[in-house]
């Protein structure tokens, strides 16, 4: 969940658009919800420093997130798509590499 504000926040940021609760909350909203959507599917509370579940998570995140963006805003652009597909793989998986190295399994 963090990692998802931290992306909405630089992206606002990035935007000079204001970096307050709202806004970022607002602007993090749909990938939220594929963040919880990708964490049940993937039951990543069962282990969720393993790969393939990160990489369950970053997916539903992304696809859904950028799926929902593009309902409301009724726009899609190709760069946002990977920017975003980009950050969030680095703040979602990376994190996770990082602890892999520290607790190995």
């Amino acid at each position: 969940m963090v990692a998802v504000l931290v992306f909405a926040a630089i992206g606002r940021n990035a935007h000079a658009e204001v970096v307050d609760a709202f806004g970022v909350l607002t602007t993090a909203a749909p990938f939220v919800l594929g963040l919880v959507i990708g964490w049940l599917v993937a039951r990543a509370w069962r282990a969720p420093l393993r790969l393939p579940v990160a990489t369950a998570v970053w997916i539903a995140t992304t696809v859904i997130g950028l799926g929902l963006r593009a309902v409301f805003t009724h726009r899609l652009p190709v760069t946002f798509v990977l920017v975003a597909a980009a950050s969030l793989a680095l703040l979602l998986l990376g994190w996770r590499a990082a602890m892999r190295r520290i607790i190995p399994s």
